[in-house]
């Protein structure tokens, strides 16, 4: 995926230098790659809620629960289904659990009712969006992702950014703390839960790490 990137970049759009990469979530994981497959092809790199480690634990089992949602569907039929499959609303299920912030969640469904019908509106709209095979591709394209065994050799700045209340990459597990010092000119922010903050998705909303940005603008090369 990132080698079809760089393709992109430097043979279809001829060119040779960015001045940022910076990648959300599986893009944050793709940012780390660049790091390490291109390390001058960039001045700097933002990478937002993920970890330049392999995908274990408890973020290896939601995902291997969503595409079993799918693939044990009979309707799903190998891939070759007319209509989306019931399993893909289960595994949709799955990934609003773990990418939610529940603060937030109580806000907009106060009440049984509330979340009864919270929990059916977002399904719905999320398979009217999507695709099962589609949604199966993002979620096992991660199987094989693991740079933490190259991070000394990232020369280019970092900054890398997750949240607190983002269960898909707990800070309480110490994953960036440990790898981090690796990187030799990295730094990382941890923003605290907040009312602006969103779970795994506060990387969608810039207002909440924009001022963090702005100021690794201003140390890269050239400024």
């Amino acid at each position: 995926m990132v080698l079809a990137e760089y393709r992109l970049v430097a043979e279809g759009l001829h060119v040779n230098h960015l001045r940022l990469i910076m990648g959300t979530s599986m893009g944050c994981m793709h940012a780390w790659m660049w790091a390490e497959r291109y390390p001058t092809f960039m001045d700097g790199l933002v990478p937002l809620a993920c970890a330049p480690t392999q995908i274990a634990g408890r973020n290896r089992l939601w995902r291997m629960m969503a595409m079993r949602d799918i693939r044990g569907d009979t309707a799903w039929n190998g891939g070759n289904y007319s209509a989306e499959p019931a399993g893909l609303g289960a595994a949709y299920q799955v990934l609003l659990l773990v990418s939610s912030n529940p603060v937030q969640y109580l806000k907009a469904a106060p009440t049984r009712d509330a979340a009864d019908s919270l929990l059916e509106s977002q399904v719905n709209a999320a398979v009217a969006g999507s695709d099962a095979n589609d949604l199966l591709y993002q979620l096992d394209a991660s199987s094989d992702y693991d740079p933490s065994g190259q991070l000394e050799q990232i020369v280019a700045p970092v900054l890398a950014i997750n949240s607190a209340d983002d269960a898909i990459n707990p800070p309480e597990l110490g994953i960036m703390e440990r790898l981090i010092p690796r990187v030799r000119h990295a730094r990382y922010v941890l923003l605290p839960l907040s009312n602006a903050t969103r779970g795994h998705g506060t990387h969608t909303f810039a207002a909440v790490w924009k001022a963090y940005l702005a100021d690794f603008m201003k140390t890269l090369p050239g400024h």
